[in-house]
């Protein structure tokens, strides 16, 4: 049997595509290393990354019937730049995605829905949304459990809430010695229909218990999930918190009153 002249030509366009002994993928290396960092996570930030942001936008089809294999989707907000993966619903064994996922506690997510309502806010003024750490430090001591007057807890909160986010990269370290930018990936990460919906989830948390997740099932309007706000942004097994109130007096010029 003698090979084709399309024969000769795929295996040509093969050998040049191929990137390591072995390699039979067809992929060229700046699809596959666009495909790697959003499997690491959390998200592609086209104004940080403008060449991995191209490659998303040239090759969004092919990434995404990539993905869907492992049950993954791919999110793509082009007004924000931001692309991102979260995992699939299917239920059927072996699909849930492929790293562990870590949920937000209730600190966390509190800081990160009064970020959403921030970020929503601010929207369209031409300049980032910002928050102080002692902003961050009003809204948790505001939101704090009754009977709750330990200090000390509460700096450490806001230090492991803003570390958490940092990791996350939701929040984003600015010049300014703690002030942190909000990031645009918030927006798709908790991903409400409208912004009027997050007091309610935030006041069903603040009534939560400290060591507990928030149950969704405490609202009766549907949820964004809260496992969207895993590092990896790859995996299920998360359940959220929220968080809402007034950012408070001494803010920077850009913290607006929630």
């Amino acid at each position: 049997m003698t090979e084709t002249e399309a024969d000769i030509a795929a295996s040509g366009y093969r050998a040049e595509r191929q990137l390591f002994d072995g390699d039979t993928g067809t992929f060229p290396l700046q699809l596959r290393q666009t495909i790697v960092r959003l499997l690491r996570g959390p998200y592609i930030d086209g104004v940080a990354d403008p060449r991995l942001w191209t490659t998303v936008l040239d090759n969004r089809q092919v990434i995404a019937d990539y993905l869907c294999e492992i049950f993954l989707v791919l999110s793509v907000d082009p007004d924000r730049k931001i692309a991102m993966l979260t995992p699939a619903e299917v239920d059927a064994p072996h699909t849930t995605a492929i790293q562990p996922r870590k949920p937000l506690r209730r600190e966390e997510t509190l800081l990160a829905l009064r970020l959403r309502l921030l970020l929503d806010r601010h929207a369209g003024s031409g300049t980032d949304a910002t928050i102080s750490r002692a902003a961050a430090r009003e809204i948790l001591e505001e939101h704090r459990q009754l009977g709750t007057v330990d200090d000390k807890r509460l700096e450490e909160l806001t230090d492991a809430s803003i570390s958490r986010l940092l990791a996350l990269k939701l929040l984003l370290p600015t010049e300014l010695a703690g002030v942190y930018r909000v990031s645009n990936a918030l927006a798709m990460a908790l991903p409400f229909d409208s912004i009027d919906q997050i007091p309610a989830y935030i006041e069903a948390l603040a009534r939560s218990d400290a060591q507990e997740l928030l149950d969704p099932d405490l609202l009766d309007q549907e949820l964004p999930d809260p496992e969207l706000l895993d590092p990896e942004l790859t995996a299920p097994e998360a359940e959220g918190h929220a968080s809402g109130s007034t950012v408070p007096n001494n803010t920077t010029a850009n913290e607006e009153e929630l």
